[in-house]
């Protein structure tokens, strides 16, 4: 495999192995993308990136992290990311949108005003969650959520898919990572429940599964569909690798295309091994013992480290965050770190 190289991943063909991760921006009013979006996400497409994926977007207003989260529950958000999708496509990059519900991390503050919990006067909801845990200290205990609050949760990802679909999106992802809602239900530290939700594998996975299944009624093989995990909480005792990868098995036959490769999250106070590539064990491994493609992410910044890991077969696509944040035109400058000439838009020619 090459950076370079063309991946097909169910309908749609990647023009290279390059994915801009789902980075929230908080800063979105009443959960509407707006010109910060579009010319965010959009420069990342004229950047050269295969697959742009939109920041975590609620699936419901309360599945928020903060009031500055997009969303896509309702149908003058689904016309404005319409819009953006349009023009990432319009560069020859595919859009893809991440479904999020942030479960028992909900209601806070956006980062650059502490990301705290919010006040009543500042517009706090309770969080829902598998049990009344708190996230950490000082983090209101959600609301432990009933059949019919799950049948909900299942609900909301349905036609939050729809009108990805309708929006004219290219692949979908399903947040199941960081210590949000999905995640929340999979790990041993936030799920203690005793019903057929809580207690082994199989019934923590269950809500999972059953949101996939729920999104596939509505967008259908062979659509692309990804599942972001955290393939191990980092603390005894926690969601790990081993589960993950049992997991990664049910997801391929539930009809998942993409294991999207990160961890943490579920623990506020996990101490995370943090180096160059450090998540890109796990990739590999459910790559290898699940045999379903995988996407690595984490402290990738080369260009060279990049084609390393597609070199060692350890992962299939490569999604980058911070990097791109810091040089939208990553992608260009890495083809011609490795010898390669990619095409830009007519307006950019002639600086290549």
């Amino acid at each position: 495999m090459h950076l370079f190289e063309p991946v097909t991943l169910g309908d749609v063909v990647l023009r290279n192995r390059i994915v801009v991760s789902p980075m929230c921006e908080y800063s979105a009013v009443d959960g509407v993308p707006d010109d910060w979006h579009l010319v965010h996400l959009g420069s990342r497409a004229v950047g050269g990136a295969g697959l742009v994926f939109t920041e975590a977007t609620a699936v419901s207003a309360e599945g928020r992290i903060s009031l500055g989260d997009t969303g896509i529950w309702n149908e003058t958000q689904r016309e404005a990311w319409q819009r953006i999708a349009a023009f990432l496509a319009a560069q020859g990059a595919v859009p893809g949108i991440q479904l999020a519900h942030a479960g028992r991390k909900a209601s806070t503050e956006v980062p650059w005003r502490g990301g705290k919990p919010l006040t009543a006067e500042q517009g706090a909801w309770t969080p829902l969650a598998p049990s009344a845990i708190p996230f950490d200290a000082g983090y209101p205990v959600p609301i432990e959520l009933d059949a019919d609050g799950i049948a909900k949760v299942v609900s909301d990802f349905r036609a939050a898919a729809a009108r990805a679909k309708a929006a004219g999106f290219g692949v979908i992802e399903i947040h199941a990572a960081h210590g949000y809602l999905l995640h929340e239900f999979l790990s041993p530290l936030s799920n203690h429940r005793k019903d057929a939700y809580g207690g082994s594998l199989e019934n923590r996975a269950r809500l999972l599964r059953e949101v996939v299944a729920a999104v596939r009624s509505v967008w259908p093989t062979p659509a692309p569909l990804a599942v972001r995990v955290s393939a191990t909480d980092w603390v005894a005792g926690g969601w790990d690798i081993d589960e993950c990868i049992e997991l990664a098995r049910w997801l391929k036959h539930d009809g998942v295309d993409l294991i999207d490769c990160s961890s943490g999250g579920t623990a506020a106070h996990a101490k995370v091994p943090s180096a160059p590539g450090y998540q890109v064990p796990f990739a590999a491994r459910i790559r290898r013992e699940a045999n379903i493609a995988t996407a690595a992410v984490g402290l990738i910044t080369e260009a060279r480290q990049a084609q390393t890991i597609l070199d060692g077969g350890d992962a299939d696509l490569i999604v980058m965050a911070r990097e791109v944040l810091r040089d939208p035109y990553f992608p260009r400058r890495a083809a011609r770190e490795l010898g390669l000439k990619i095409e830009a838009p007519v307006q950019y020619q002639r600086a290549w």
